[in-house]
C-alpha cells in the first residue's frame, strides 16, 4: 500500500471516529505531497479525494475561511489533473459552501478568486461556470444589476456556441433576476426563451421543476392562480422525487394560491396527500393558519398569524408580493361580513368591530362607494 492510500485511509478513519483535526493533517499531508515530479492516475485520485473531502469536512465543522483558503491552496496541484476534473473540483468546493450559513459574502470573494485564476489559467469553461454561480449568488445578495450584467456577457457566449443546456440555466436566471427587479415583460421574455431551450435538449428533474416554479410565479403576477398552481403542482412533483429541499417552498406556493382563490377545502385535501405529510413544520403551520383566517374572513385572525408566524411568511420575497392583495381581499371580506347584517350601518361602528382606525376603514373602496 502506498504511503498516499494509508493516509487517506487513516484520514477517514478519522473522520468516522470525529476526529476531523488529525483527518484534517493527513488529507492536507496528501494534497501538499511536493516530491511527485509526474503523478500517476492514482495518485491523482487520491489527491481529488483529499480535496473534495477536506472540503466536506469544512462544511460539517462550518468553517467559512478555511474552506476559502483550500480553494487557493489547492490550486498548486490543479494543473496536473484535465481541465474537465479540475473544473469539477473547483466547482464542488464552491458548491460546499451552499449548506452554510451566513457566509454569501465569503462564498462571493472565494466565486470571484476563482474566477480570476479561471482567466489567467485559460479555462473558458471553468470561468462560464463561475461566473453563472457568481450572477446567482449576486442574485441572492440583491445586487441585480451587477448579477444581469454578467448573465447578458454569458448569454452572448453560450448563444455563439449554441450551449443549449447551459442557455436554459442563464436564462433561467436572468428571468429570476428581472422579476426581482419588478420588469415582469422581460422576467416573461426570458423564462419564454429558457423553456423554448428546454425544448431541444434532456432537461434534468430539476432543472425542469425549476423552470415550472418560475412559471407558476410569473402565472401568479397576473393573478392567474389556476394556472400558477399547475405549475406549482409539476415542480413540487419534480422536487419531491429528488428529495430536494425547496419541495416546501413550491408546497407553500400551491398552498397560497389556493388561497388566493379562496378554496380553503383544497387546502386541506393538499396537506392530507400522503407526499404531503412528511413536510409538517412551521412553514406550513402558518399557511394553515393563513387559510383559516381567509375562510373565516377575520382581518384579526390575519394579522395575528403574520404575528405569530412572521419568519416563515414574510421572509418569502414571492409569498410577501401576494400579501398585499391578500390582506386587501380579506379586509374587503371582513368589511362584507359586517355590513352584510345591517341595511344601515355608521363607518364609526365598522371601525371599532373591525378593529382599524377610521382613516383606514375610509380609505377602502368599499366604503368608498357605500
Amino acid at each position: 500500500m502506498s504511503s498516499e492510500q494509508q493516509l487517506l485511509e487513516e484520514a477517514r478513519k478519522a473522520v468516522t471516529e470525529k476526529k476531523y483535526e488529525e483527518a484534517e493533517s493527513k488529507y492536507k499531508q496528501i494534497i501538499n505531497i511536493e516530491n511527485i515530479s509526474t503523478p500517476t492516475s492514482k495518485q491523482l485520485q487520491q489527491q481529488e479525494s483529499a480535496i473534495l473531502e477536506l472540503g466536506k469536512i469544512y462544511e460539517t465543522l462550518n468553517e467559512p475561511t478555511k474552506l476559502s483558503q483550500l480553494i487557493e491552496d489547492s490550486r498548486a496541484v490543479l494543473g496536473n489533473f484535465a481541465k474537465s476534473k479540475t473544473a469539477k473540483i473547483v466547482k464542488t468546493l464552491i458548491e460546499d459552501f451552499d449548506n452554510l450559513e451566513n457566509v454569501l459574502d465569503v462564498q462571493i470573494d472565494a466565486t470571484r478568486k476563482s474566477i480570476q485564476w479561471a482567466i489567467d489559467s485559460k479555462l473558458s469553461f471553468l470561468r462560464q461556470s463561475l461566473q453563472l454561480k457568481l450572477s446567482d449568488l449576486l442574485y441572492q445578495k440583491k445586487n441585480y444589476q451587477e448579477a444581469i450584467k454578467i448573465i447578458n456577457d454569458l448569454l452572448r457566449e453560450y448563444k455563439k456556441l449554441d450551449d443549449k443546456s447551459s442557455l436554459v440555466e442563464v436564462q433561467l436566471l436572468e428571468s429570476k433576476i428581472y422579476h426581482a427587479l419588478r420588469n415582469i415583460p422581460k422576467s416573461r421574455a426570458a423564462l419564454t426563451s429558457a423553456r423554448t431551450s428546454a425544448n431541444s435538449i434532456y432537461c434534468p428533474t430539476i432543472l425542469q421543476a425549476e423552470l415550472d416554479c418560475q412559471s407558476g410565479i410569473l402565472n401568479s403576477e397576473d393573478k392567474d392562480y389556476k394556472t400558477a398552481f399547475s405549475y406549482f403542482y409539476e415542480s413540487f412533483e419534480g422536487f419531491n422525487s429528488q428529495d430536494d429541499p425547496r419541495s416546501i417552498v413550491v408546497l407553500k406556493y400551491m398552498l397560497l394560491t389556493k388561497i388566493m382563490l379562496n378554496l380553503i377545502d383544497d387546502v386541506n385535501n393538499i396537506l392530507n396527500n400522503k407526499n404531503v405529510l412528511k413536510y409538517k413544520s412551521r412553514d406550513i403551520d402558518a399557511m394553515k393558519a393563513i387559510a383559516t383566517a381567509y375562510s373565516n374572513r377575520s382581518l384579526k385572525d390575519f394579522e395575528s398569524s403574520l404575528l405569530t408566524y412572521s419568519e416563515e411568511l414574510k421572509s418569502d420575497p414571492i409569498i410577501k408580493n401576494h400579501f398585499n392583495a391578500l390582506y386587501d381581499n380579506l379586509l374587503e371580506q371582513n368589511l362584507l361580513k359586517i355590513i352584510e347584517s345591517y341595511s344601515c350601518v355608521e363607518l364609526s361602528h365598522i371601525s371599532k368591530v373591525i378593529g382599524l382606525n377610521l382613516q383606514q376603514v375610509e380609505k377602502t373602496p368599499l366604503t368608498k362607494l357605500l
